[in-house]
């Protein structure tokens, strides 16, 4: 079961103009997809959206179960959203989501609740991709002969990658426990602290946040290994590297080619930035079509349960199109799993997975976030990748840590 889900390919997506886009892209692919979009419809019941695009309008409105797109402005239009010729290339194409406009606060929408907007939004990437909207009894969380899936499933550090791979590509997460000693995560701590002073608020490679007594708080420090002589001997560890053999994509270290990874803290009372998560996917900014899915693994540097800030996922999540954000959704079905830590335990999440970080509240939490991505399609990385799979899915034992040679 493979999680390259990709359709698109950058540069490979011509420009579409609003006219064309409403008048035959929009209209075929609502049609064609009509069967698919049929419960999402039902379920939903939305009133009509306008899209306004430089000055013209078009409506988009339920008629019997199909989605009709017609010139103009609707008087009964629920939801209203005023976009330009760009925006809506942008929103199309998948480059960006209407989550993603909001968070960059380009969002101009004079009417209608946001949620009815998410809804909508639902339906055109259901339309435009080919995937039916996820309606309550949609997904089958089973094992592969069929039983329930056990979703508090933890797994040992020497497990095969073909058995975690499956209940990563079945759940969309895993918990494997003890997969780093004590001394080496306490190794990891002591670097935190030193690396620390080192950053400022203004440097580009940090994130803050204020709490309750007005303090300014380090919460997020990037390219972490340059910093961390711990940490640089962890990202060519065996123990973390074979991950990259989950699935059999041929998934690439390093999230982000030149911020292979962030160390966390993550401290009470935050009122203001970015240090817990609400409930998102890691796709809900846009790209989804491009880039997903990717690896994301945590690396629990102190435990972490429901007093100090564990993750929770929601199981079958990446397999579902729903809202990619917001703690509101009301018509999701699929359960929410916590995923309690001990030190040196790893979690490793899909881009796809609905995920949130808990705040903590009796004891302060650190973390490290790293991952692997889908290398770039015909690329010398994708051949290499996959033909490095044949000798990581073999399982062979788990090396014990060794230091980096010295260039």
């Amino acid at each position: 079961m493979s999680v390259d889900i990709r359709s698109r390919v950058d540069g490979e997506v011509d420009v579409i103009d609003p006219t064309v886009c409403f008048e035959q892209l929009l209209p075929a692919a609502f049609e064609q997809h009509r069967e698919l979009l049929g419960e999402a419809l039902r379920v939903f019941a939305p009133e009509p959206l306008v899209l306004e695009v430089d000055g013209d309008a078009w409506t988009l409105a339920d008629d019997r179960g199909t989605v009709r797109v017609r010139a103009g402005r609707a008087d009964d239009a629920g939801v209203v959203l005023r976009v330009s010729a760009m925006q809506l290339n942008d929103l199309v194409t998948d480059q960006v989501t209407v989550v993603g406009m909001q968070t960059n606060g380009t969002l101009d929408q004079p009417v209608g609740r946001f949620d009815a907007l998410l809804d909508w939004w639902l339906l055109l990437r259901g339309a435009l991709d080919a995937r039916a909207p996820h309606t309550p009894g949609a997904i089958d969380l089973v094992d592969a002969h069929g039983a329930p899936l056990a979703l508090d499933r933890t797994f040992t550090a020497d497990a095969k990658l073909a058995e975690m791979g499956d209940f990563l590509q079945r759940a969309g997460y895993l918990h494997i426990e003890g997969v780093f000693t004590d001394d080496e995560m306490a190794a990891v701590s002591l670097d935190m602290d030193r690396a620390a002073p080192t950053y400022t608020p203004d440097d580009g490679r940090s994130w803050w946040a204020r709490n309750t007594a007005g303090e300014q708080l380090l919460v997020r420090m990037q390219y972490f290994d340059e910093v961390s002589p711990a940490v640089e001997r962890l990202v060519h560890d065996d123990r973390l590297q074979r991950l990259a053999g989950l699935t059999g994509d041929g998934h690439v270290y390093g999230s982000m080619e030149d911020n292979r990874i962030e160390a966390l803290f993550k401290p009470f009372g935050v009122v203001e930035g970015i240090s817990d998560l609400p409930w998102h996917k890691d796709c809900a900014l846009g790209r989804h079509s491009y880039d997903c899915c990717g690896i994301t693994v945590g690396i629990s540097v102190t435990g972490a349960d429901a007093q100090s800030g564990q993750l929770r996922a929601v199981a079958g999540s990446h397999r579902a199109l729903m809202w990619p954000s917001d703690h509101r959704e009301h018509r999701s079905d699929l359960p929410a799993v916590d995923l309690p830590t001990k030190t040196g335990d790893i979690t490793v999440h899909l881009s796809c997975t609905l995920h949130k970080s808990q705040p903590p509240i009796a004891q302060e939490r650190r973390v490290l976030y790293t991952g692997f991505r889908l290398p770039r399609r015909g690329t010398d990385a994708e051949r290499q990748g996959l033909e490095r799979l044949r000798a990581i899915r073999e399982d062979a034992p788990v090396k014990a840590p060794t230091a980096r040679p010295s260039a």
